[in-house]
């Protein structure tokens, strides 16, 4: 039996080369293509025969992911779309969902995680990260927490800023070098943000923010 094809979208190098690897790693898929923004995926995408699964950022440097969902929707509605994302807030989850996305994962899924979604994707569920689905059950739950109000845990300034380049994808030594400080530091930094919110993961970290209104949500 031929292996499915996976086509990756992904801006950040280290993100792309790990999904690809993940990819790789995986029995049954097969990696057509990992890259880097809008442009060229459009491009393959109109020029190569449909992949079975597409896995797509959100946030590519020159266009919107679900603009990307849409046109491959248009083009092919077949193929399975897995949005891997750093965010995973409502709006970013119903709006993909809305786009045609059938499976959205947090980027700190650990591999196993992603590489079993998208088989599962391809078996007909609808995988989505565990941290997502029991958000989406609590908004289902009218009597559950009121709605932020920005009173969350207090940020130290150096911390905010962390949590900003965290959610921009930047992995630990690339915001060590964009915000002149040791690799050992930015860990400690998250370690005292994860305390303060929390949380146990990046995604989890960057989700509850903006549910407290420490952090806001790109447009």
């Amino acid at each position: 039996m031929n292996n499915h094809r996976v086509l990756i979208v992904e801006d950040q190098p280290a993100t792309r080369e790990r999904l690809a690897g993940i990819v790789a790693a995986t029995a049954g898929l097969e990696l057509v293509a990992a890259l880097p923004d809008f442009g060229s995926a459009a491009q393959w995408l109109e020029s190569e025969p449909a992949p079975t699964v597409m896995l797509v950022d959100l946030g590519l440097p020159d266009g919107d992911g679900l603009d990307l969902i849409r046109l491959s929707r248009r083009l092919d509605p077949q193929p399975e779309v897995m949005v891997i994302s750093v965010f995973g807030d409502e709006r970013h989850v119903v709006r993909a969902i809305e786009a045609g996305a059938t499976g959205y994962l947090l980027k700190d899924s650990s591999a196993e995680e992603i590489g079993q979604g998208i088989l599962r994707l391809i078996d007909g569920e609808s995988p989505i990260s565990s941290s997502i689905a029991r958000h989406l059950l609590r908004r289902l739950q009218p009597t559950v927490q009121a709605a932020p109000t920005g009173d969350g845990p207090h940020l130290t300034r150096r911390e905010h800023d962390v949590l900003r380049l965290i959610a921009k994808g930047f992995a630990y030594a690339e915001i060590a070098a964009h915000l002149g400080m040791s690799p050992n530091t930015v860990t400690s930094h998250i370690k005292h943000i994860y305390r303060k919110l929390q949380v146990r993961s990046r995604g989890e970290a960057v989700f509850e923010a903006m549910q407290l209104g420490i952090l806001e949500s790109p447009r």
